[in-house]
């Protein structure tokens, strides 16, 4: 191989003496000039006529009356340039004979050309539009509907979301978004298409990708909105005639505090023999919904509702759900009442279900709940017997080896979510916390109680077990109770499982069998549970057999491991958007959960209560608080890169 400088090189053209190659540009010049492309329109529709073939010189001679050279390099342009009028015949070295083609063969051409020609104009006049989005300030851009009023429009915006999130159905929208992509200078991937809808405003800055692409039902058809309506009309209830009136109790509904559905409430009260007996007030939808129905299947799909830090997605109707089912403060409710009576060490002593019709007296969040407690106001005896059963009940469980997995966990709200900055409301929450505790241990209570009825029954339930792990959790008592004895047990806990006949013992719980049953406007597997529940109640045959409970369960668990999936990312993704936006200067305190490679460890950051991991100094243990510092976050690439802080 060699480099040759273009001074060395000599053109050669046979019969032209001398020849200046510099003459190639002025040559080349003077053809352009010359093309016209309806010169071989008229050639094509005489050649057509006569039904004759020609050669590039003929052509030349027959369109510009000459065949010198530059008469015949620019027939050979037109030909070569045409994909209209003329085919090659036959083709031989430089020497090509070409045909007029049929008409019919023309014509479908000419209107393929029009079309394709039509399209890249509004390829064109769209990509301006894009632009023009793109450049207006934020809070003037073109609002998300606006870009459906146009078909075609609208179609293309549609390539590129489904090009976003990894969704084109067919090759045409793939192909339409790479050439959106391509006219706007962009690369050709979903991170590209994804900026680009932000840009222009289509998608908010914090667009919520995974529940795009998980494809998570947000709204509601309008026959079961219309449903729904009926139903709040009618208002039927199939156990009116069997209900008790409980609304002289104190009743006290806690939850957190932005709740938009409230599923149980607690009452309680000390017995003459000094024993304590609480009542778990649940909400009842089955008086207003059959198996079956509408609303039920929709609900089905569903599985459960979707608590995101931006949105609540209802597994009911909203309407529904709020003024029919949930339980108000003040006003008649119907409810399934489980009544239980300990025994002194928190065993079961008496229980009854019951459909029953309650007044909830008080609607207290964990926090309120928690100062009330504290107070120990003697008004409030009913909250103070409350938490008395659930340390009974506490006691009682680990007696029978249950594992305590409390820990600290996280809820975010974020007001205006669609706004480039969102206002973020930040809550970590001690499981631990008297009041959670209280509530959880109710919640459990009435499961081991239901559990119960359907054993002492036969009725088929969707019990819950979980065996306990075989390593010794006694081997975990060197480590500080809280987080860190939990994080470690918890990885140690075998999967749970699920039986539709018989009760299976939850070794985690300490129970010998367990039914969620609690939260039924919220969860379709405790829907299911009432379902059976209520109809053995009515003295009914339950509607659904242990085959059919095992379907529908392998479907609901589907959906609802779909929706953990996604409430787990829009949280971690809402912590690190909350990191992002704190002072460089910020310090965090986080707590070693355990050592994962050389000094790198899983640590807990407990103003916020994430996982993350981060290289520490020598001489830090499993337990030790450290304290860190954010050097990266950027919550779109799931990213988050924090500095152990020395000295502080």
């Amino acid at each position: 191989m060699t480099s040759i400088k273009p001074q060395q090189i000599t053109f050669i053209v046979p019969g032209v003496e001398n020849f200046d190659h510099t003459e190639i540009s002025d040559f080349v010049q003077r053809a352009q000039s010359n093309l016209d492309a309806t010169l071989l329109e008229f050639a094509w529709i005489e050649l057509l006529e006569k039904n004759k073939s020609v050669t590039v010189e003929e052509l030349a001679e027959m369109i510009f009356g000459s065949a010198e050279p530059l008469e015949s390099y620019c027939a050979h342009l037109l030909l070569s340039k045409d994909d209209i009028y003329f085919t090659v015949l036959e083709s031989k070295g430089s020497f090509s004979v070409y045909g007029p083609r049929p008409v019919v063969q023309v014509e479908e051409l000419l209107r393929r050309k029009q079309a394709k020609e039509a399209a890249e104009k509004e390829l064109q006049e769209f990509v301006k539009l894009l632009k023009y989005a793109r450049e207006m300030p934020p809070h003037s851009k073109p609002k998300n509907s606006s870009w459906r009023t146009d078909e075609k429009i609208w179609n293309r915006i549609e390539s590129l979301e489904a090009y976003a999130i990894d969704d084109c159905r067919t090759d045409n929208q793939k192909k339409t978004a790479a050439m959106i992509l391509k006219a706007m200078g962009l690369a050709k991937t979903a991170s590209a298409a994804v900026d680009l809808l932000i840009d222009i405003g289509y998608f908010p800055v914090h667009v919520n990708l995974d529940l795009l692409k998980l494809n998570i039902r947000t709204d509601y058809p309008e026959e079961i909105l219309a449903a729904a309506e009926s139903v709040l009309l009618e208002c039927p209830d199939l156990d009116k005639v069997d209900r008790i009136d409980l609304t002289h109790l104190k009743v006290y509904a806690i939850d957190v505090d932005e709740a938009d559905e409230l599923d149980d409430a607690l009452s309680a009260t000390r017995l003459q023999d000094g024993r304590i007996k609480v009542w778990i007030h649940v909400a009842d939808p089955t008086s207003l919904i059959q198996p079956g129905s509408m609303i039920d299947k929709e609900a089905m799909k569903r599985a459960t509702s979707v608590f995101l830090p931006t949105a609540t997605h209802p597994m009911f109707p909203e309407k529904l759900a709020m003024e029919g089912m949930s339980l108000k403060q003040g006003k008649p409710c119907n409810a399934v009442t489980v009544s239980v009576v300990l025994h002194s060490d928190g065993s079961i002593a008496e229980y009854l279900v019951e459909n029953s019709i309650i007044k909830p007296t008080y609607m207290l969040t964990y926090e309120s709940a928690s100062e009330l407690l504290h107070l120990n106001l003697e008004e409030e005896v009913e909250l103070r017997l409350l938490s008395e059963a659930a340390m009974l009940r506490l006691q009682w469980r680990r007696g029978q080896g249950a594992i305590d997995t409390s820990t600290i966990e996280t809820r975010i709200k974020v007001t205006n979510p669609d706004d480039p900055v969102p206002l973020i409301k930040l809550y970590v929450e001690n499981q631990a916390d008297p009041a959670m505790r209280l509530v959880t241990e109710m919640m459990i209570l009435c499961g081991e109680v239901i559990a119960t009825l359907g054993s002492c029954n036969n009725i088929h339930l969707p019990y819950r077990g979980q065996p306990q792990s075989n390593i010794d959790i006694s081997a975990f008592s060197h480590l500080p109770e809280g987080p860190v004895r939990s994080s470690a047990i918890v990885k140690t806990m075998r999967a749970a499982e699920m039986d539709f006949r018989k009760p299976i013992r939850h070794g985690v719980l300490g129970l010998p069998g367990y039914v969620q049953f609690t939260s039924p406007i919220r969860r379709y597997m405790d829907l299911l549970a009432h379902y059976q529940v209520k109809a053995f109640l009515r003295g009914d045959s339950p509607p659904f057999s242990a085959g059919q409970l095992e379907g529908m369960a392998s479907m609901i668990n589907m959906n609802t491991r779909v929706v953990r999936k996604l409430c787990n990312s829009s949280l971690r993704y809402w912590i690190i958007e909350y990191l992002r936006r704190q002072p460089k200067e910020r310090s965090f305190s986080a707590l070693v959960l355990r050592f994962i490679k050389d000094r790198v460890v899983a640590i807990l950051l407990m103003e916020v209560g994430l996982q993350a991991s981060v290289w520490v100094s020598v001489g830090v243990q499993v337990g030790d608080e450290v304290k860190v510092r954010v050097e990266e976050a950027l919550p779109r690439d799931d990213v988050l890169t924090l500095k152990e802080v020395q000295g502080i």
